[in-house]
């Protein structure tokens, strides 16, 4: 794969971006002509109505070209200069005039690029045995919310045959009622109860799959909430979110940003204070003292506070909870109290 390829692979190029650059059109072709190395020699550009990118570097004073910079293992800091200014070049074209396509069929390519767009996610390339499988993972969670696939179409339709593209979402307890939608389908190689295939053939609409991605992202992302402690005699927590309302604190369970974290304050207050969400999390410390030891800290972004008489540790007895000494899940009945107050 030379250059071009390896700069441009999975891309199509805008026309309309092209000319806005500088491309000047010369018959079938976008030419695009820039100096490099101290305006000593010239990239030439050259773009078919295909997409195919082809370039070539002249030595302005033979008006030869020069192709050095091409030579596998490149030894001389010449050839290699060249070769990074024109690479350079060519990803900024690549950046300004082409957008990513990874998939055969344009639907598969529109909806990637309305995920990109609403989450900042890109496809995830993970086999190479299925060098066309893509997985988006929802970032707050690790988890996936969808996995693009290439089948022959008999996987979905009996006596159906012909490669298609196909989108997997999970949908929990709404799947069997999209089942009875045209274009989805029972989900071929993931649990059939909780995900299902959707055909990338625009029997669906965009926005109609999109509400669907919707549905998955979220369901990929379930918060967790815990319940921590706060001795005021080590720190004094309610004299800090009088100032602010990020914190740093210490980390000893697995929680991952979205978390949601209550604070329950020790005497003389002996109550839950603060509702906070997890901004950032694992973030390497040491800190050794007589009363608290530190590997990691999460940075703790303040939502709601508390009066200290509702969630006082004798309310919390009703619900089970007799002693707070470290992390712990939170009873269902109990998150519905704190997030109803």
């Amino acid at each position: 794969m030379n250059i071009e390829e390896e700069i441009f692979k999975n891309t199509k190029s805008n026309t309309k971006s092209l000319l806005l650059y500088g491309f000047h059109k010369e018959k079938e072709n976008y030419i695009y002509t820039q100096k490099l190395m101290n305006n000593t020699m010239k990239a030439e550009i050259k773009i078919n109505e295909n997409g195919n990118v082809q370039g070539k570097v002249y030595d302005l004073d033979t008006q030869e070209e020069y192709t050095n910079f091409r030579v596998e293992n490149i030894i001389g800091d010449f050839a290699n200069t060249v070769k990074e200014e024109y690479e350079k070049i060519l990803k900024d074209i690549e950046k300004s005039c082409f957008t990513k396509e990874f998939f055969s069929t344009s639907q598969a390519n529109s909806i990637t690029s309305k995920i990109k767009e609403e989450y900042h996610i890109e496809p995830e390339f993970l086999w190479k045995r299925y060098p066309k499988y893509a997985v988006f993972r929802n970032k707050k969670s690790d988890k996936w919310f969808g996995v693009i696939m290439n089948i022959d179409k008999s996987k979905l339709i009996p006596n159906k045959t012909g490669e298609i593209e196909i989108l997997n979402v999970k949908l929990d307890d709404q799947t069997q009622y999209y089942l009875t939608q045209p274009g989805i389908y029972p989900a071929y190689h993931l649990n059939k109860k909780s995900w299902v295939t959707i055909m990338l053939d625009k029997t669906l609409s965009d926005q109609k799959i999109m509400k669907l991605v919707e549905i998955s992202y979220q369901l990929a992302f379930q918060r967790k909430e815990w319940l921590i402690p706060a001795n005021p005699e080590y720190f004094n927590i309610v004299g800090a979110f009088k100032n602010t309302d990020i914190l740093t604190w210490k980390q000893s369970s697995k929680v991952r940003i979205g978390d949601i974290i209550y604070i329950y304050v020790a005497k003389p207050y002996s109550a839950i204070l603060f509702q906070c969400e997890a901004i950032e999390v694992n973030i390497p410390d040491s800190y050794q003292s007589k009363n608290v030891s530190m590997s990691y800290v999460m940075k703790l972004k303040l939502l709601k506070k508390y009066n200290q008489n509702i969630f006082s540790l004798e309310k919390l007895k009703e619900y089970g909870i007799k002693s707070i000494r470290g992390p712990r899940g939170i009873p269902e009945k109990l998150k519905k109290e704190l997030n109803k107050k």
